[in-house]
């Protein structure tokens, strides 16, 4: 069923059903996710993302999986990237995929990678949460030619936690500009831009992101990509979704997303996805 899914799509949905708004309780997230595996939608769905201070938790949930078998991706503060990294190495099942590092308040830009070099001893993804404030630029100039990627936080539980598409066309067009690959994180489980009904947060769209990140490639503009950020014609963003070249996700990555089934099943309302690739999603999701 792979092949039925575009490139641009493959494990572009990391598992975070266990963070809010979704928040659900990891003993049920963690079966979820092992029949997401096995679906077919399998394809579409990256690593399980899961906070340290749960990690532990995961032997007893997945005693009964073959080794190695379970990818995960973690969250974990700066300080305490090498005492992630053990505790998930502990765990027969877990196949550590990535780490996911908060650089506390204080911390300076230049002082990130050094930490990392120090902290990491295995071959993994290693995004850097990129602080919204006037670190962005020379953490993301130190990340550069280095192995380490960009994490950016797309949204969250209250209005201030979602960047405007100003803030985040700056930041995306400054990642691409230098070399740095990025996922992206929370509030991002629809594929176009819109107002949440409940909350009226304004909530940015994946797909909107991934024509955004096409334009930085190809030379646009922050104002380009504000406008491509903040369109909301879905047609119009299906259409160049479809034009996509898949290199476009050498750069963006992949995002977490508390849903499976939001993004899946809305990317096929627009045409995107063949039925029969979520056909068992609803099932699966239950």
């Amino acid at each position: 069923m792979t092949s039925q899914i575009p490139q641009v799509f493959l494990g572009l949905f990391d598992d975070a059903a266990v963070f809010p708004p979704g928040s659900l309780p990891i003993e049920e997230a963690v079966p979820a996710h092992v029949a997401h595996t096995r679906g077919a939608h399998a394809g579409l769905v990256g690593a399980f993302v899961l906070a340290a201070k749960d990690v532990e938790r995961l032997a007893e949930l997945t005693a009964d999986l073959p080794e190695g078998s379970f990818d995960l991706s973690v969250t974990v503060a700066l300080p305490e990237v090498s005492e992630a990294v053990a505790a998930a190495r502990r765990i027969p099942a877990v196949r550590l995929v990535g780490l996911e590092v908060a650089v506390p308040d204080g911390v300076a830009a230049e002082a990130v990678v050094p930490a990392l070099a120090a902290s990491i001893d295995i071959d993994l993804s290693v995004y850097v949460e990129v602080p919204r404030d006037d670190r962005r630029e020379p953490l993301l100039a130190a990340l550069a030619g280095t192995p380490y990627l960009a994490k950016f936080r797309t949204g969250g539980v209250r209005a201030e936690l979602y960047p405007d598409e100003r803030e985040l066309a700056a930041a995306v067009l400054a990642a691409t500009r230098a070399g740095v690959a990025f996922k992206a994180t929370a509030g991002l489980h629809h594929a176009l831009r819109n107002t949440d009904p409940e909350t009226g947060f304004e909530q940015h769209g994946f797909l909107n992101l991934l024509v955004a990140t096409d334009a930085a490639l190809k030379g646009a503009e922050e104002i380009e990509l504000a406008e491509l950020l903040a369109d909301r014609d879905g047609d119009r963003v299906a259409e160049r979704v479809r034009a996509l070249s898949p290199q476009v996700r050498d750069v963006f990555r992949s995002f977490g997303t508390c849903s499976v089934a939001e993004p899946a099943t809305e990317s096929a309302g627009l045409g995107l996805l063949q039925a029969a690739t979520i056909a068992d999603l609803t099932e699966v999701s239950a």
